[in-house]
């Protein structure tokens, strides 16, 4: 049985609890295609992934979805057929689209145990955080984790407590001005961000950073869930 190192650990009874859970995993870059395989291999029996992108050569040097021979492919496609090799049992329900305002009402018409947000557009990390507020739907979110070299510094604590992060720092304000106050726990690093060219946009990484932040991200879900 693939679970019999998870039984050893933890014990019968939570792992029929993983597999009675259900995870909406909201992107699967290098952050969420991380957290999204370890809560598979967990043993959650229901997962709810949603991402709009494929497969990019870029992606490879950080993204588990990512493979010469997965270039072009939707990262949805790649990563459901990963969990269903991983857990035949596990059922996958997925969403080759973007998150908002015109695809929220399908992809959220589930019982939700736990939401991990790792999508990057700010206005749909606060939708998400307030809809999981009003429903009282235990989420965590990944804060920015771009130009940044040390995963040893990742930790998880409530957004109120984060320092050296545009995206945190942003979430914030905008948390103040809707007058959410329930606690939003977040994995984040104190890090401060390598300096980059102006002149670049797009956040620059590496391999083991995102990953890490995806890992302790699902084991921080998995925790609550059992606890």
């Amino acid at each position: 049985m693939i679970f019999n190192r998870t039984i050893e650990l933890i014990g019968e009874a939570k792992l029929q609890k993983l597999k009675d859970s259900t995870v909406l995993v909201l992107g699967l870059g290098g952050v969420g295609g991380s957290a999204c395989e370890a809560l598979a291999r967990a043993g959650i029996g229901t997962l709810v992934i949603v991402d709009e992108d494929i497969v990019d050569v870029t992606n490879i040097n950080r993204q588990i979805v990512a493979l010469h021979s997965t270039i072009g492919l939707p990262k949805t496609e790649v990563m459901e057929q990963r969990i269903k090799d991983i857990n035949p049992e596990c059922n996958v329900h997925s969403y080759h689209t973007f998150y908002d305002h015109s695809t929220k009402k399908e992809i959220l018409n589930y019982d939700f145990n736990f939401i991990c947000d790792c999508i990057d557009t700010l206005t749909y990390k606060i939708d998400i955080i307030t809809h999981a507020a009003s429903q009282n739907i235990k989420i965590i979110s990944s804060m920015g984790q771009g130009n940044k070299l040390h995963p040893e510094m990742i930790k998880i604590v409530d957004i109120r407590d984060t320092s050296h992060d545009p995206i945190a720092r942003r979430m914030r304000k905008k948390l103040r001005q809707l007058k959410i106050h329930t606690p939003v726990p977040v994995v984040y690093s104190p890090e401060e961000p390598q300096r980059i060219e102006k002149e670049k946009r797009t956040p620059s990484s590496i391999s083991f950073l995102p990953s890490v932040a995806g890992m302790i991200m699902a084991s921080y879900v998995v925790n609550k869930i059992i606890e």
